[in-house]
């Protein structure tokens, strides 16, 4: 691999939300690397529909899930974790949330953790310490690492921009804090150079996303690598963009069927 990326997904992030959530890690984050507060999810914005888009750089339409159910595609298109796996990288995921599961084909992962945010606490934190402990031993060439606890507890339990879905943010962005210091580490230790890419699937209104509103499709998205202008703010960002952005940065080929373009 050219180089090596850190996606890390904050589940029904919205702008304001990040914006209003306090931690003070979130100034840093606007400092250290090029971002977009006004990026596009797609619709409908729900989260497995928003997270195949992500990983195979096609709108609903195209992939066919619709739904939080998955079905298979009828045309299937190759996805980000296949693609990397074909130029033998090394992926993890690290999500709360089953139906993740099918974002990407077996054989595709090397190793995954699963904790079910419905039936533990300190979700988000747990799956980071699963992704602090592989950057640090293994370095593994890619890594998704979902936060889980903003959508779940925080919009769809107390409501979007409510003040439990502010705090659920907080640790979500705290948890960003704690991989870019381990990623910082690893560089330091044996050379191995991370990117870090942090996004949201949708954002949310009320105790509901899935919507055309712009509050459901709005999501922030920040790019922290060498490759990214420090304070850069960059505009018309898509979720359709990451993969492709991801596969440039690592040196995998990228599906001539992917919709996105190439952030720089």
């Amino acid at each position: 691999m050219k180089e090596k990326v850190i996606l890390m997904c904050i589940d029904g992030m919205r702008p304001d939300g990040f914006l209003s959530c306090g931690n003070p890690f979130i100034h840093k984050m606007l400092e250290l690397g090029s971002y977009c507060l006004e990026s596009s999810s797609v619709f409908p914005s729900s989260t497995l529909p928003c997270h195949m888009s992500m990983f195979h750089s096609v709108p609903p339409e195209r992939h066919g899930i619709l739904s939080n159910t998955y079905v298979p595609m009828v045309r299937p298109v190759s996805g980000l974790f296949e693609q990397i796996r074909l130029m033998g990288g090394v992926s993890d995921m690290y999500y709360g949330w089953e139906p993740l599961r099918d974002i990407g084909q077996p054989k595709s992962l090397m190793r995954s953790g699963y904790i079910c945010a419905r039936g533990e606490d300190d979700t988000d934190n747990k799956l980071t310490e699963l992704a602090l402990k592989r950057i640090r031993e293994d370095q593994p060439d890619f890594i998704f690492l979902y936060q889980v606890e903003t959508d779940e507890k925080g919009g769809h339990d107390n409501g979007w921009m409510s003040e439990p879905y502010l705090g659920y943010i907080h640790v979500a962005i705290e948890n960003v804090k704690r991989v870019y210091e381990a990623i910082q580490e690893v560089r330091e230790k044996t050379g191995d150079n991370y990117t870090l890419i942090i996004t949201a699937d949708h954002g949310g209104h009320d105790r509901l996303h899935g919507t055309q509103m712009k509050e459901d499709m709005t999501i922030p998205t920040f790019f922290i690598g060498d490759r990214f202008e420090p304070g850069k703010q960059l505009s018309d960002v898509s979720i359709l963009d990451l993969a492709p952005t991801i596969a440039d940065i690592m040196g995998v080929p990228i599906p001539r069927e992917w919709e996105g373009t190439i952030i720089h």
